[in-house]
């Protein structure tokens, strides 16, 4: 008995990270929808042609969709960067390997080269529009020694989980709004603000993430109860990153499309 008990608790981290996706379906699909509303009408046009008439919403999830499949192993470095706590992106990016500030530039050059067949194009606009709202899932930019939060387990009123699930999926999930709903809902902006949130690049928007991810370390250790405080506390960051992927997501796109 002991040594079943023993051989679960080794196993269950590992089927937690197995079964958390990635700023989840919902989160996906939120920050797809919001980004359609800042399209230029150009950009929209080439998008919806090179999609086939798939919508931006419904493709969100593809970087998640083909982890099934094998022959896709390759890109699940793409998905993340883990940033060891108190440095930068600039410091540690020459020891990190593939990652995600180097998929999204391998992506644009594709995009923009003539070159590059319609079927590779439209493989790396999938990724594109997935790999932005990844970035701005605070803890795809956490810490390497806890794999982004996935081996720091809590419980999420009471059930067991992990951080970095609490953050993909079961903040979203408890809001109990659908990606629609969520976009159809977004913070008001100003035009300021909204050029605000335009500016910089990838790197300076994982920064950003990264400041976040440090204030979630320290809101939950492993073992804690995490329940509607925490929800209250944190939905807001949530919208707000959203949000802001939405709005960058469609700078990206435009750039390229537009």
């Amino acid at each position: 008995m002991h040594k079943i008990f023993f051989l679960w608790v080794a196993f269950f981290p590992a089927l937690l990270m197995a079964k958390a996706p990635n700023w989840g379906k919902t989160g996906h699909r939120a920050t797809a929808q919001i980004a359609t509303k800042y399209l230029t009408k150009k950009a929209k046009k080439n998008i919806d042609k090179l999609l086939q008439g798939e919508g931006m919403a419904l493709v969100s999830t593809y970087g998640d969709d083909i982890k099934s499949d094998p022959s896709y192993d390759q890109y699940s470095v793409w998905h993340y960067v883990n940033i060891p706590e108190g440095q930068t992106y600039q410091q540690t990016k020459e020891d990190l390997g593939p990652h995600i500030i180097a998929a999204l530039d391998t992506i644009k050059k594709g995009l923009k080269d003539p070159a590059t067949p319609v079927e590779k194009k439209r493989f790396y606009l999938k990724m594109l529009i997935h790999l932005i709202g990844d970035l701005h899932q605070p803890l795809h930019v956490g810490r390497p020694e806890d794999k982004g939060g996935n081996t720091i387990q809590v419980f999420w009123f009471g059930q067991a989980s992990n951080l970095h699930k609490v953050w993909d999926s079961d903040l979203l999930d408890y809001f109990k709004m659908s990606y629609s709903e969520l976009a159809a809902n977004e913070l008001s902006l100003s035009p300021n603000k909204i050029r605000t949130i335009q500016q910089g690049t990838p790197v300076d928007w994982l920064a950003e993430s990264v400041q976040i991810a440090d204030k979630i370390y320290a809101s939950a250790q492993n073992g804690k109860h995490l329940g509607y405080d925490y929800a209250y506390n944190w939905m807001e960051v949530v919208r707000e990153q959203l949000q802001k992927g939405g709005i960058r997501l469609a700078k990206e796109l435009n750039a390229i499309f537009g």
